[in-house]
């Protein structure tokens, strides 16, 4: 297997802890993780890409692990995030690389495709689908769910989401990777629709793990992921979901037209952003030029490459091999 080696880059003003596996002169596939991770959710891959020959870059995004965390909301906005990847590509002198997202690493390619589509060779993505909201995205989700809680609307004012993770990290993580696992969703509560905005916290509104975890993440798992995120706290990562409307002020404008890399799409069956989101892979199909179609993996939930490795590598090395 190739080997996994890591190192601090300079990008775009900041940091940026960087996993990499696979020749130095190969092809760069960027791979950018979700919340509330690290370049660790990407373990299954960067070993499979680099076999395969690729250069694999997983970087703890702004805010993440061994990153730079500044502390100020709008340090976390989508030009800043691209920014990173821009820099992040310069560092290694590459004009242009394969671009992987899960979760909010996924919005924020969809992002650096808008932004910078002369710097995006490719993009496959993961769980969150390509969207162009309507309207701003916190008056949509306040008229969509009323006085019930919604996590993003909850995200948005600094300080009850650090508190509650600060009061037990492990159990936040751990709740939350359980919850949106397919094992998660198949024990799903109600409390989803149901909870009230006032006096809900995030993981109450989640599916309580049980003792014994899924095979797809160990207690180790845990442990990394928390040390990761328990080094900077959750002022970045959360800040992320603070700058959802001014990204969309500075992008609304931008047709899917600009989207004429090769693009393509995997999620897991009952991943929770299938019911938030539905017919999105119809949609993608409809309005991006080049999209290759979207892969739907059997009993996995949110956490596809982590749940569902060998599917994942199959079809992101499939993806790769055609573009």
């Amino acid at each position: 297997m190739a080997e996994v080696t890591h190192e601090q880059v300079p990008a775009n003003g900041i940091e940026l802890h960087v996993a990499t596996a696979g020749p130095a002169d190969g092809t760069p596939v960027v791979l950018c993780h979700g919340f509330p991770e690290l370049w660790y959710s990407w373990r299954h891959q960067l070993s499979a890409l680099g076999d395969a020959g690729f250069r694999a870059l997983a970087p703890d995004l702004r805010g993440y692990g061994g990153s730079s965390a500044p502390r100020e909301v709008a340090d976390y906005g989508s030009d800043k995030l691209t920014g990173d990847l821009c820099g992040l590509l310069d560092h290694y002198g590459y004009e242009t690389a394969a671009f992987s997202g899960h979760d909010w690493g996924a919005m924020v390619v969809w992002e650096m495709g808008r932004l910078h589509p002369d710097r995006t060779s490719s993009i496959y993505n993961m769980s969150v689908p390509y969207t162009n909201a309507s309207g701003r995205p916190t008056e949509i989700f306040k008229h969509l769910f009323g006085d019930k809680f919604f996590y993003m609307l909850y995200f948005q004012e600094v300080g009850p989401a650090e508190a509650e993770f600060d009061a037990d990290p492990r159990h936040f993580v751990r709740t939350m990777l359980y919850s949106a696992g397919g094992e998660g969703m198949a024990n799903a509560t109600a409390l989803l629709a149901d909870a009230p905005a006032e006096g809900t916290k995030f993981v109450d509104i989640l599916t309580p793990a049980p003792e014994v975890l899924p095979s797809w993440i160990t207690e180790h798992d845990v442990d990394v992921y928390v040390q990761g995120l328990t080094r900077s706290g959750l002022f970045g990562p959360v800040s992320f979901y603070r700058n959802i409307d001014a990204n969309w002020e500075r992008t609304k404008d931008i047709p899917a037209s600009v989207y004429t890399m090769p693009t393509g799409f995997i999620t897991g069956a009952v991943d929770p952003v299938n019911f938030m989101m539905p017919g999105a892979a119809e949609e993608m199909a409809q309005v991006l030029p080049a999209f290759r179609g979207a892969t739907v993996v059997e009993g996995a939930g949110h956490w596809v490459q982590q749940e569902r490795p060998a599917e994942t590598n199959a079809a992101l090395l499939s993806f790769l091999a055609s573009v």
